[in-house]
């Protein structure tokens, strides 16, 4: 899916004043990141590491793995493309809704495509196909899977994918990284980009057994990540415990918003990240989006494309305590003007 994904202001006119239709962490990169990428510019003048080795021995170190455990990919979107390839004409299950690049890739390398619903996932699911592609938490609902491992065990013959490029903004579930040693079955994506706020730069990695991993990386391409990425990978993991969001603050935030938006023309789907699905009790989330652009200058994300959703639903992320009381507002303004 080239377009449709959240944060499309690009594509329009407006000035936007508070972007909800993207889950990346509001405030920006962390600080001191600028002049990390500054000091280290030299390093375009000439070609980045073939597969960014330096960043993979930082990742592998700070989770105790092997760095043969390691993937870095240009973002979560090659970790996905390239699985779909390595995997090319398997069956293939994906938990919706989700991502829509799961289905995309796999179609692109003729997977047999079968689709199950988060409600109907349990610990004792039997799945009837070669790989499973799971979001925890899930994009567009922030709902989470508290039995990733059960799912593993029950099912030793399916490569289940969890893609985890949510899991800092949640308190409901740990990573299942350490799954990794005990389950030959398991792919682990993760992203850089939400929770430090550079999606421009587009890097994320893939954690798995060496088998698995040697398997994705036959069909990699060099130097697919930039030097300015693998520098901002560096410096995240060299200083990772105090580039870490304030997520308690932004979980009791998005409660206040939740609660406000009771006052608006809107039902609030459960979630357990910052980000979360609404419903529109009357009209389409199309109508709406243009109508908070044209007369709000404020983005949300239509989630009327995911599979599995309507046209009335739309998905929101928590921003800052005013930005989040513009969209209460234009929302009352919406239903007096639809009304």
């Amino acid at each position: 899916m080239l377009y449709g994904h959240g944060d499309d202001g690009y594509q329009f006119k407006a000035d936007i004043v508070a972007d909800f239709s993207t889950n990346v962490w509001y405030n920006g990169e962390p600080e001191e990141l600028k002049e990390h990428i500054f000091s280290n510019w030299s390093n375009i003048n000439k070609y980045p590491e073939v597969l960014a080795e330096s960043l993979i021995h930082k990742i592998a170190q700070h989770h105790h793995l092997l760095p043969g455990n390691i993937l870095v990919n240009s973002g979560s979107t090659e970790s996905i493309y390239l699985i779909g390839q390595a995997f090319r004409k398997r069956k293939t299950t994906i938990v919706i809704p989700s991502f829509a690049e799961y289905e995309d890739a796999a179609k692109m390398y003729d997977h047999q495509v079968s689709f199950m619903n988060w409600d109907a996932l349990d610990p004792l699911t039997k799945i009837e196909s070669d790989l499973v592609f799971i979001c925890n938490p899930n994009n567009p609902t922030g709902e989470v899977c508290l039995y990733i491992e059960a799912l593993l065990k029950n099912n030793p013959k399916v490569i289940f994918v969890v893609d985890e490029a949510f899991i800092e903004f949640t308190l409901s579930i740990s990573s299942a990284i350490t799954l990794v040693r005990q389950h030959l079955n398991l792919i682990i994506l993760r992203s850089l980009t939400k929770s430090y706020a550079i999606p421009g730069l587009r890097l994320g990695y893939i954690v798995a057994s060496e088998a698995l991993i040697q398997k994705v990386k036959k069909f990699k391409f060099p130097w697919s990540v930039n030097s300015v990425a693998i520098e901002t990978g560096k410096f995240i993991f060299d200083n990772y415990e105090r580039v870490q969001i304030p997520l308690k603050e932004l979980l009791d935030e998005r409660e206040r918003f939740v609660t406000s938006l009771k006052e608006a023309p809107v039902r609030i789907h459960n979630s357990h990240t910052h980000f979360f699905l609404a419903e529109l009790v009357n009209g389409e989330a199309s109508e709406l989006k243009q109508y908070l652009l044209k007369e709000h200058n404020i983005l949300i994300r239509d989630a009327s494309n995911f599979r599995g959703l309507r046209k009335s639903h739309f998905r929101l992320a928590t921003l800052s305590a005013h930005s989040n009381q513009l969209l209460v507002n234009a929302l009352k303004e919406w239903r007096n003007h639809t009304s």
